[in-house]
């Protein structure tokens, strides 16, 4: 039976990663900060063969030997635990930089140790989306990367993080005898399994409450579709490199108007491209799914009040 290590393993995305490898016969370590922390963590013990099947471990990213420990005995790592800030930012080096570049060279190097075979770092959208050189009217695939000055100059210091992570994993696997899949997902959304409310789930949230009125446009991809892109990556032999995780681009008015009316047709455009993820074998669900479970599962939290989604007025 395989063993599989997710850090950050009760967050947004890992939580449902969890729950898919779980549900295929894996045996799961994951790191947690506090794997006594109910409120964070709690949800994953309630999974599936969660007790059977997982084992929760306290580590940090920036411990190397919580690593090892947690990385033990396992074929494979799944890193997907990384800050993701609020909007202001006041120290970036100390919030975002070191977590996400030095946390995933402890990663790199605790799986060295450890012996595992294949490794899956969950990037972000975000080292692909900030390039002000290229085609406006061109698609973004794998080989357009953030232009990292560019990104410091407008202060998106999690782009700056994710980019420069990501390049290093990238690089470590062409140095040393371990294999590195990337995955860059979109703006990530769908109904959450964690209690407490993660940035991109009040992002959504935001719009149906009209309480963010921007009409930015956005690459989205749903959690439960990227949860099985990831574990695609890791089971197929012939992944290699770097892989772009999206569905489709909406801007805010046509999302908030997907929401209203559930309408079927597609974006006009998509900023970025998953063909070399789809020729792999990936799928993914209709855009309505996502919303009609989202908006389902916020009732459930009571995020929401049910029945009434939306507001009646919504004003750009």
């Amino acid at each position: 039976m395989k063993r599989v290590c997710v850090t950050g393993a009760g967050g947004y995305i890992a939580s449902w990663v969890v729950k898919l490898l779980l549900s295929k016969g894996y045996m799961v370590h994951g790191t947690v900060r506090d794997p006594c922390d109910e409120k964070k963590n709690g949800h994953l013990k309630k999974l599936e063969d969660a007790e059977e099947r997982l084992q929760l471990f306290k580590a940090d990213l920036l411990d190397y030997e919580d690593l090892c420990a947690a990385f033990a005995g396992c074929n494979g790592v799944l890193h997907i635990a990384s800050p993701v800030p609020g909007r202001h930012v006041p120290n970036p080096q100390v919030e975002l930089l070191d977590p996400a570049i030095l946390g995933t060279q402890n990663v790199l190097n605790a799986c060295l140790k450890t012996k595992v075979e294949k490794v899956v770092v969950v990037s972000s959208g975000s080292a692909v989306l900030l390039n002000p050189e290229w085609p406006a009217n061109q698609e973004m695939d794998e080989s357009c990367w953030t232009d990292i000055e560019y990104a410091k100059s407008i202060e998106q210091w999690y782009a700056v993080s994710k980019t420069i992570a990501e390049i290093e994993a990238l690089e470590y696997a062409k140095r040393d005898d371990l294999t590195v899949i990337t995955v860059c997902p979109a703006l990530v959304i769908g109904p959450m399994l964690q209690s407490t409310i993660n940035s991109t789930s009040l992002l959504l949230l935001s719009y149906m409450k009209a309480i963010r009125t921007d009409n930015s446009e956005r690459p989205l991809v749903d959690v439960r579709d990227l949860s099985e892109a990831i574990l695609l990556v890791f089971e197929n032999p012939e992944s290699k490199g770097r892989y772009i995780c999206s569905a489709c681009s909406y801007r805010t008015r046509e999302f908030v108007a997907k929401m209203k009316s559930i309408f079927t047709e597609k974006s006009g455009r998509a900023l970025l491209n998953s063909k070399k993820l789809l020729d792999l074998g990936w799928n993914y669900r209709p855009l309505e799914e996502s919303i009609v479970d989202t908006v389902k599962n916020f009732e459930e939290a009571g995020l929401l009040e049910k029945g009434k989604p939306f507001p009646s007025t919504l004003r750009f």
